[in-house]
């Protein structure tokens, strides 16, 4: 497999991110974490990851607005919604400002193994593989 994915679980939760976490390592991802919007968009411009993952409640920065942040500093960064605030108003939303897709919880982990490849396949799409 290609070089490890440096993911960015950007969620609230700590028991979703540890979750999370221990997913994506098993399907061999290097994995960052930030608790709020601000914290993931600090974490962008320093790590640089390849992918986020992003909830869309979430304090002091929510996802939506950090999604557009994100968006505009790095357009071909894939960044997967996450979220239990799932209407279709909110997905609708969020495809529209460059999420690469939505995923509702409570999530399966064949949910997230599709996310890292469809991660994984705009990576190597932006790259020019």
């Amino acid at each position: 497999m290609a070089d490890k994915l440096k993911i960015l679980i950007t969620d609230d939760s700590k028991l979703l991110r540890k979750k999370l976490r221990a997913e994506l390592e098993q399907l061999d991802c290097e994995v960052l974490e930030a608790e709020n919007g601000k914290e993931a968009i600090m974490k962008d411009l320093k790590e640089q990851p390849d992918g986020v993952i992003l909830d869309i409640v979430m304090p002091e920065v929510g996802g939506i607005e950090t999604l557009q942040v994100i968006k505009e500093i790095n357009p071909d960064l894939p960044v997967i919604m996450l979220s239990s605030a799932g209407t279709s108003q909110k997905l609708k939303e969020t495809l529209e400002l460059g999420a690469l897709d939505f995923i509702q919880k409570p999530y399966t982990s064949e949910q997230i193994k599709q996310a890292v490849e469809r991660i994984r396949r705009k990576v190597e799409e932006n790259n020019g593989k």
